[in-house]
């Protein structure tokens, strides 16, 4: 069971609050429709009880608010709008990467997209999706978890009728499995026939809260439509007629040639209209829509007699007469004038607390996800292919010249060049795993950002640290490998200050992966990461070698040997030249540069972090 209880939005700028004081129930083993105008405040109702947004107001799903809930996602299944999905990912791709997130194997994503009929579109990419097919994908994502509770935003606005009815078969099923489902919808023929529970709201308040049977009773009346080119001649004979037979007959113009006749049939007008000789264009049944406040009283000005009356554009007003009693809402109605409805007893209830925003959770298993996010699209093949060709490409002029020495030559690193491409194509990777996130954040739909879990840091450094190594041993190799294939195997030896240049090339990489990574988590943009990347080297660099070109050179002889003695656990001898390549790449205005980029951008994520929480 989901149970509201005093949703209150924040009002903004002096404006009402877009949900004011709502409660209502959505039982277990039913389907809810939350009913209401666009602007009515269904979708703040929804964001107020998933913790979104800030107010007051608490929600219990089974007895517990979310922020209690240890795995909210086999809790609450959720679906805001459209799947927040890179366009080239696929369908599979994206359900195996929001099952690392919710903690369930990877073949719950197969499971699902045969539940939702999608089996054999798997491989479609997301951008080539329908509309239909995307709420079949939203839907899958929603229930990873084997959710209780499924929330879900307008799910069937745009869906064809097929889609549609696909849609409300597929959430009685759940509902008929002791789930619970609340869905908004603006059509109330669509809540009356596919919800068992309607609750109507209007300007953020309650106005109802009945069954659908109630709810059709009191609010849907069935109405003959008539579009002819003489609409006012045709109403006045039925009103005529109407009240001849003394019968109870309300007549609408509404705009155009088009009329609404209510406590009639297709027959009775058009016979009507045939003994009249008036011309008829259409004649359809349909189920009108009294709005919420059906019990208001009409307009005496314009009635037109006591049991038949013909209204004005834009007003319909419930019948008069025997159907009278039937237009009326029951007492349970909630409405402006209306006795407050009793909710249940719910612990807490005496004390409404205020909902804080939260940010939304890290991933189950950071590591999996990032690494599915990652190799998940096309992007990360071509940019490393692309790095490698450019890389052999240019080791082989460089090799051409005979000036550059061997290392450059491996690194594929002219002196022209700010950084080598296997630099700027791991700042790139790195400033995508943030960038992708804010541009499409799968786990964070609805919030609008991404959450700052040390856990999901933790894994996008791990991660990207690791494909920049394997960017840069590539890259070596195959340059090595190009060199002995051009020009023999006489040309690439074993040089003499191996570990620096080694520490000196992963650290680069690495270095540069970090930087993007970071950069593109504070400003929440992928290029803002790739310009923290060539700032190092255009901008840091230069600053650098002026500050050390001014101060006294002063050498660390002996350094391993002192720091073998303060540790507690004696390294091998051979540690000692690694550890000295690390101070002397630390040491260099290119190393140096780097760490304090990095420095600066570890203390700007730490602060935005903070500064967030703070707000929140």
């Amino acid at each position: 069971m989901l149970q509201a209880i005093g949703l209150t939005s924040a009002p903004h700028r002096g404006r009402p609050p877009a949900v004011d004081d709502l409660t209502f129930e959505a039982g277990s083993g039913r389907v809810t429709a939350l009913l209401g105008a666009p602007g009515s405040g269904k979708t703040t109702a929804l964001r107020l009880m998933l913790e979104i947004e800030s107010g007051r107001g608490v929600t219990y799903f089974r007895g517990r608010p979310l922020h209690r809930i240890p795995h909210p996602a086999r809790e609450v299944g959720v679906l805001l709008g459209d799947v927040p999905g890179h366009p080239v990912r696929t369908a599979r791709g994206q359900l195996r990467m929001l099952s690392a997130a919710v903690g369930v194997p990877a073949s719950r994503a197969d499971e699902l997209l045969d539940v939702v009929g999608l089996a054999g579109l798997g491989d479609q990419r997301l951008g080539a999706l329908s509309l239909g097919m995307d709420r079949r994908l939203g839907l899958a994502s929603a229930l990873l978890g084997d959710p209780h509770a499924l929330i879900l935003d307008d799910p069937g606005e745009g869906l064809s009728p097929r889609e549609n009815a696909w849609l409300h078969g597929f959430l009685r099923a759940h509902a008929a499995q002791g789930g619970t489902v609340l869905y908004t919808t603006c059509d109330p023929e669509e809540a009356a026939r596919a919800a068992d529970h309607v609750v109507t709201v209007d300007a953020g308040r309650l106005v109802s809260d009945q069954d659908a049977v109630d709810f059709s009773r009191t609010r849907l009346r069935p109405r003959v439509v008539v579009r002819t080119p003489h609409a006012a001649r045709l109403a006045a004979v039925v009103s005529r007629e109407a009240r001849a037979a003394r019968r109870s007959v309300e007549v609408v113009t509404e705009a155009g040639s088009r009329l609404s006749v209510y406590g009639s049939t297709c027959a009775e007008i058009g016979d009507t209209a045939y003994r009249h000789g008036v011309p008829v264009h259409q004649l359809a049944d349909e189920i009108a829509d009294t709005g919420p406040a059906a019990a208001t009283a009409p307009d005496p000005a314009t009635a037109t007699a006591p049991e038949a009356k013909a209204v004005s554009p834009g007003r319909a007003s419930p019948a008069s007469g025997p159907d009278a009693a039937r237009a009326q809402p029951e007492p349970t109605a909630y409405g402006p004038e209306a006795a407050p409805r009793t909710a249940s007893p719910v612990p807490g209830s005496e004390h409404v607390p205020s909902i804080r925003r939260r940010s939304a959770r890290g991933p189950h298993r950071p590591v999996r996800y990032e690494l599915r996010r990652l190799f998940g699209v096309r992007t990360t093949t071509l940019i490393m292919a692309a790095v490698l060709v450019v890389s052999v490409g240019l080791s082989v002029l460089l090799a051409r010249t005979g000036h550059a020495p061997l290392p450059n030559v491996l690194a594929a690193w002219p002196e022209v060049l700010p950084l080598p491409p296997a630099a700027v194509g791991a700042g790139l990777l790195g400033a995508l795993s943030f960038g992708d996130e804010f541009r499409y954040p799968a786990l964070a739909a609805g919030r609008g950002t991404v959450p700052r879990r040390l856990g999901l840091l933790m894994a996008k450094l791990a991660v990207s640290a690791g494909v920049a190594l394997l960017l840069a041993l590539i890259v070596a190799a195959a340059s090595a490998e190009a060199l002995r294939l051009v020009y023999g195997g006489d040309l690439v030896g074993f040089p003499s200050n191996a570990a620096f240049s080694a520490v000196s090339w992963v650290g680069l990489n690495v270095g540069c992966a970090w930087a993007g990574l970071l950069a593109a988590g504070i400003f929440r943009v992928t290029a803002a990461g790739v310009a923290a990347v060539l700032a190092v080297p255009v901008l840091v660099v230069p600053l650098v070698r002026r500050v050390l070109s001014g101060a006294a050179g002063h050498s660390a002889p002996g350094l391993p040997g002192r720091l073998r003695e303060l540790a507690w656990v004696q390294w091998p001898n051979g540690m000692d030249s690694w550890v000295m390549a690390g101070v002397r790449v630390v040491a260099h205005p290119v190393g140096a540069a780097l760490s304090l980029s990095l420095s600066i951008l570890v203390c700007a994520y730490v602060f935005t972090g903070l500064r967030g929480r703070v707000r929140w």
